[in-house]
């Protein structure tokens, strides 16, 4: 058996690849790396300016390899205009990252139903409707394809009081993953999930978390550290390359140890 050369694993010239909540953090590293791989990427997410300065990145270092469209996942219409834009900028879709979320710090004593419900939509019901509108193109196509979904540690395990929504969202999601995995497999379109830990972004150093808190959850990583976005591009790149062609309904974590505690 003929063994197939590094290079051509991970090249992911002439595909196309829509990554929602692409702007900035993770989603950023990722598209930077899929478009390091020959991509053409389709940014999805709510921060016009933030993807437009993204999007003119990657034009500067290969023109005409990527666009953008405001899109609020929670919206059927929004996804399906997404997706469109893949379709009609790049003749088709490849592979698609799940990665837009919300991460709101409330207690169960304080959160309110539209509060609960918001984390569901965006988290749950958003990885919902890109799968699905994704596999469907990808089904039509005939060529298979990837999908990919960040996922949390907290799909496996809660990290903090105050995350009870964000918990049911991703340990929905994790769930949903696993079953779709086994729908698609036969359509030779891979699903698998990533599950990063701390990961020092913008959201995490400006948003919910303060320092007292950062601090506390790193004294729990056992490598003593925050991951950098970039480290969770590289496991994003692996899934959405033929480095993964075997794998299938799978979740790699990327969390400094953080589990084993």
């Amino acid at each position: 058996m003929e063994t197939t050369s590094l290079t051509q694993l991970i090249n992911l010239s002439g595909k196309t690849a829509v990554v929602t909540g692409g702007a900035m953090g993770i989603g950023a590293a990722i598209v930077r790396r899929l478009h390091e791989a020959g991509a053409n990427i389709v940014i999805g997410d709510l921060a016009q300016d933030k993807m437009d300065a993204l999007a003119g990145e990657l034009h500067a270092l290969r023109a005409g390899s990527a666009a953008t469209w405001l899109c609020d996942v929670s919206k059927t219409e929004d996804i399906d205009a997404l997706m469109k834009v893949a379709g009609d900028t790049f003749g088709g879709l490849d592979i698609l990252v799940n990665n837009a979320g919300i991460y709101p710090m409330v207690p169960l004593s304080t959160m309110t139903e539209e509060q609960f419900a918001r984390v569901i939509d965006v988290n749950l019901k958003g990885v919902f409707l890109g799968t699905k509108r994704a596999a469907e193109i990808m089904k039509e196509q005939g060529r298979g394809g990837s999908i990919v979904t960040v996922c949390s540690i907290d799909s496996l395990h809660p990290s903090a009081v105050g995350l009870a929504a964000y918990d049911a969202s991703k340990h929905g999601v994790w769930g949903f993953l696993k079953n779709v995995a086994l729908e698609l497999a036969e359509d030779n379109i891979r699903v698998n999930g990533i599950a990063p830990g701390g990961v020092a972004t913008p959201g995490t150093h400006a948003g919910e978390m303060n320092e007292e808190m950062i601090q506390q959850f790193t004294a729990m990583i056992p490598m003593k550290r925050f991951g950098d976005p970039d480290e969770m591009g590289r496991v994003a790149l692996f899934l959405a390359s033929d480095l993964s062609s075997y794998l299938t309904g799978s979740l790699i974590v990327a969390d400094g140890g953080r589990l084993l505690r």
